[in-house]
C-alpha cells in the first residue's frame, strides 16, 4: 500500500515511539525525511539518526531524546498536509509557543527552521510545528 503522505507517517513514529518510551524507531528513507530529521537535530529535539537497510529497502533509525524522563518533544504536527499544502513568506513565518518551539519549513534553500528562514529570507512550505 502507498503512503499518500510519508512526512507524516515519519512524524507519527516519533509520537508513538516517545509516547512508547523507545530509545529509537525506524522509518523508511527518503532524502525529505532525512533534512526533517536533520533540523530536528540541529534544533536537539533528537538525539540523532543513521541509515540502515531494512527489509531490502533505506531506512532511519532515528535515536529519541528524553530529558529527566520526559520526551524532548512535547508536541509534533503536520502543518501542510497533501489536501492543503500551507505556504509562508519569510515575514509571515508562523511562531510555535511564542519562540519556544520551531516549524520546519521546506525553502528553496532546503528544510530548514523557522528561524533559520528568517535569517535566510526565504519562505517556502509550512512542513510542521514542534515544541
Amino acid at each position: 500500500m502507498a503512503l499518500t503522505d510519508p512526512l507524516g507517517d515519519l512524524l507519527t513514529r516519533i509520537r508513538n515511539g516517545q509516547r512508547a518510551r523507545k530509545d529509537s524507531v525506524v522509518s523508511p528513507g527518503s532524502k525529505l525525511r532525512a533534512r526533517v530529521l536533520d533540523v530536528l537535530q540541529r534544533e536537539g529535539y533528537i538525539r540523532g539518526y543513521s541509515e540502515e537497510e531494512v527489509g531490502g529497502h533505506s531506512g532511519l533509525r532515528i535515536e529519541l531524546k528524553y530529558f529527566e524522563g520526559q520526551p524532548a518533544i512535547q508536541h509534533v504536527a503536520r502543518v501542510s498536509k497533501p489536501g492543503r499544502r500551507v505556504y509562508s513568506g519569510s515575514k509571515e513565518l508562523p511562531r510555535v509557543r511564542n519562540g519556544l518551539g520551531i516549524t520546519i519549513v521546506s525553502t528553496p534553500r532546503g528544510v530548514l527552521s523557522d528561524a533559520e528562514a528568517r535569517d535566510q529570507n526565504v519562505g517556502g512550505e509550512v512542513l510542521a510545528e514542534v515544541f
